[in-house]
Formats: structure tokens, sequence, C-alpha cells
């Protein structure tokens, strides 16, 4: 079973399409977005919430709004987004099994259960490593790895895809 859910991906993918590699952000609505990722719109719409309430995206007005990052994407870690749909998680939750030892008898000795758990001493630095891995790692460097492995045409076809889309030319707009 995954740690993080499904909406976090959606929301790191939907973060990557609203900046470009030059650290500029562009907006869409969640409709549009949903549509080019193929994703349920509903869900991301709750997602945004999630991503607004954090400060992380803001709200464009107007009959074409939608979202746009609140700050440059070097600014917004991978941690911020996972934090802002799925909230601190923790890797390991600790039953303190050492306390139930059939040989204590009930009745575990000081020695036994003094300090943190080995074990969850371990699970805590894992989540620490994590959770600066993901800190490490900002929106402006998915962008931009990206970029490097697709071609440039690539990137011309999603532009053209969203002109076409604001244009109400879209596979949406006969629906």
């Amino acid at each position: 079973m995954a740690l993080y859910s499904a909406g976090v991906e959606y929301g790191i993918h939907c973060m990557l399409w609203l900046a470009d590699d030059k650290g500029d952000t562009r907006d869409a609505s969640v409709r549009e977005l949903a549509e080019m990722q193929g994703v349920p719109q509903e869900l991301l719409a709750k997602i945004f919430t999630r991503l607004a309430k954090a400060n992380l995206v803001v709200a464009t007005p107007g009959v074409r709004g939608g979202f746009k990052l609140a700050r440059p994407s070097n600014e917004i870690s991978v941690l911020d987004i996972v934090r802002a749909i799925d909230g601190a998680k923790s890797i390991f939750e600790c039953r303190n099994i050492r306390s139930r030892c059939a040989v204590f008898d009930g009745s575990p000795p000081d020695w036994a259960m003094s300090g943190t758990c080995g074990i969850h001493t371990v699970m805590l630095t894992a989540q620490k490593r994590m959770e600066e891995a993901l800190a490490q790692q900002t929106v402006l460097d998915l962008v931009r790895g990206f970029g490097r492995k697709a071609p440039p045409e690539f990137g011309e076809q999603v532009l053209r895809w969203w002109d076409e889309q604001r244009e109400g030319k879209g596979s949406s707009a006969a629906s």
C-alpha cells in the first residue's frame, strides 16, 4: 500500500503544468488540468482547495479563471505539496511491542522500556531523510527534469493543446 494518496501524484503533476522551465507560472482551470492528464475533475477540485489553503496556488479571476502558483516554482517543494494534500503522515506507528514480550510476564523491566524503541528510532530517521529529500526537490526542479526528458516538439504540442482549450476547440468543447 502506498504511503501517499493518488491525490498527491495528481497534485504534483498539476503543479508542473502551472510552471515552465524558466520559473514563470501560467494559469489553468481544474477542468483543463483534469482533461490534460486524464484524471477525475471532482478529485482535482478537492486537491486544489487544499493547495489553495496551503497558499501554494491562488485562484485567477475571470470567466476563464483557474489557478496559478502562489509563489515562484523554485520556492515550492514536493514536501509542501505532499503535506498540503495528504497532511503530515508518519511512515511508522510504534505499537510498543517491546512492552508485551512474553518473557516479561506483563511487567517489562525499566531497561527494556527506557528510551525510544530502537526500531522506532530507525523509522524516525527514515522518515526524516525521506522528508528532507522531498523538501529539497522543487516544482522547478521537476519541470526542468521533465523538460530534459521530453523532446522539444512536446512543449509546442502542449502549448497548442492549451490554446485549443482556451479557444473552445478542444475535445471538451463538444461536451
